[in-house]
């Protein structure tokens, strides 16, 4: 057993030396050589783990969306109060500190290149509606809880919700002295402020 947690331990190192190598270099500097040498082994070392390039990227981009769902269900099992929790989720998936501003410099570097990439676009569109679907569960438990203002049509504030964070993680990682990480959850708890029922 040891052995398999090794072995994920191991590709996960890999994927982060590709994500420094796109950090640095963009997509096209992410080549099995130049991963190879920022995670100080061999060419046939790294194919060991992934046989192409394209194999290094699909895990490098499921390896982004794996740590926010790890970070979200660590925020769940937390168990705060409602507001807390829902702040408290959706701010797992912006840029708020380095790991998470690393995680979406390589996710938007990998989107743009999914446009044509067929792997990467299905990661892309399968990242897209789980997205989708947290955004839809948030609506969803302020109106369970009686929270959501009144007329609220939960499926449109579902996709505001969701172009709301897809913008601000945009913007944050495009522009970041003009939107630093103070102003991205002052925005995003106007938003939930407006979207919860305050009579």
């Amino acid at each position: 057993m040891p052995r398999v947690v090794d072995a994920e331990q191991r590709r996960q190192q890999l994927a982060e030396a590709v994500w420094r190598v796109i950090r640095r270099d963009g997509v096209t500097g992410a080549s099995v050589r130049a991963v190879a040498r920022e995670a100080g082994t061999s060419m046939g070392a790294l194919r060991h783990w992934f046989a192409t390039q394209d194999q290094l990227l699909s895990f490098a981009m499921t390896l982004v969306v794996e740590r926010a769902r790890d970070r979200i269900t660590a925020v769940l099992r937390a168990g705060a109060p409602l507001r807390d929790q829902v702040l408290a989720v959706l701010e797992e998936t912006l840029p708020l500190d380095d790991e998470r501003r690393a995680e979406g410099e390589v996710w938007l570097a990998l989107t743009a290149r999914a446009l044509v990439d067929a792997d990467l676009a299905a990661l892309r569109d399968r990242a897209a509606t789980e997205l989708s679907g947290l955004c839809a569960a948030v609506v969803d438990a302020l109106a369970e809880a009686g929270e959501l203002a009144e007329g609220v049509d939960a499926a449109l504030e579902a996709e505001r919700l969701y172009a709301v964070l897809d913008g601000l993680a945009v913007h944050a990682i495009t522009r970041p002295s003009a939107l630093p990480p103070a102003r991205v959850r002052e925005v995003l708890a106007a938003h939930l402020a407006e979207l919860r029922d305050t009579r």
